[in-house]
């Protein structure tokens, strides 16, 4: 059985696993990241790899390659993370420091929605001419696009949702993730609710106990997402959707919510996408599993 590392960098924590060729999770570790300098970072991902390896019985002799997903935008032929808005890794060059720290050969990298929406489309078995949308709703707010087995990239910055411009409660244009994302959500809560002791895993809780003065705030913030994922519906028609990340994988309850309320603005020629829906069924760990896959095979 072969077998790869599969890393998912981000700018709070960085996650490695060694990945089997069929995308069995095998062995999983956990570090915190170092935001403050590109070097330190750097030295955070050797960490989680090393670490990794030495909670395992397989030693780098029995790694096939490594597979990184990095925030941001980054240059998959030259290896090189070009830009990044929560890490210290602008045109830092990934590959070629993994490739001198580890000595294997194969190394691949790319945007980390991008290796989480991997896992997620291989996971879904989705036909290979169907239209497959990942969405992560999380500390941002992003997706990607599978299309007839290809990652739809356009120039590069393709899946950016997060910076679509929705109409907010105050009828002024703001971009999606900046109003609807994790941090904007706790923000939100407090201002409400007047208080500062609010986090975004409180709201939902709260919510779901029926406290008073919540439900307001879930409209809000579903309504926001409801406007970007129309768009995604008008222009890309796809056959599924799957969602991930933090702020909706450990609230499955959104779901219904989503779907109830695009509902309302779709044509019906488009609500045959609301039974082809679904969440995220490996959590936090679709990035670790999606970059350890693609060191298999990359598309």
């Amino acid at each position: 059985m072969k077998k790869a590392i599969g890393i998912d960098i981000g700018g709070t924590k960085i996650a490695a696993g060694i990945i089997s060729e069929t995308g069995e999770l095998l062995k999983r570790t956990e570090v915190n990241s170092d935001p403050s300098d590109k070097e330190k970072m750097f030295a955070k991902v050797v960490e989680a790899i090393e670490g990794v390896l030495e909670d395992s019985t397989y030693s780098l002799a029995d790694i096939e390659g490594i597979g990184a997903g990095v925030p941001g935008k980054v240059d998959r032929q030259q290896g090189i993370a070009i830009f990044q808005n929560n890490i210290p890794w602008a045109q830092f060059p990934v590959t070629a420091r993994l490739q001198e720290q580890f000595g294997l050969k194969r190394i691949t990298i790319d945007n980390d929605v991008y290796m989480a929406a991997f896992a997620e489309w291989k996971a879904s078995q989705a036909k290979s001419d169907e239209t497959f949308v990942y969405v992560t709703i999380s500390t941002g707010i992003s997706c990607s696009i599978i299309h007839n087995g290809s990652f739809l990239r356009g120039a590069g910055f393709a899946g950016e949702l997060g910076l679509i411009p929705v109409l907010s409660a105050g009828k002024e244009l703001e971009r999606l993730e900046n109003i609807s994302a994790g941090p904007a959500i706790e923000k939100l809560a407090q201002k409400e609710m007047q208080t500062a002791s609010l986090s975004t895993k409180d709201v939902f809780e709260r919510y779901n106990e029926g406290a008073r003065g919540f439900q307001p705030i879930i409209d809000e913030i579903t309504d926001n997402w409801i406007q970007g994922l129309y768009s995604i519906s008008c222009l890309l028609d796809p056959h599924k959707v799957v969602f991930g990340g933090s702020v909706i994988a450990n609230n499955p309850f959104l779901l219904n919510i989503i779907k109830e309320k695009l509902k309302l603005f779709q044509i019906p020629e488009q609500q045959h996408l609301l039974s082809q829906m679904s969440i995220s069924t490996m959590k936090q760990n679709n990035g670790v599993i999606g970059a350890g896959l693609r060191v298999f095979e990359g598309i």
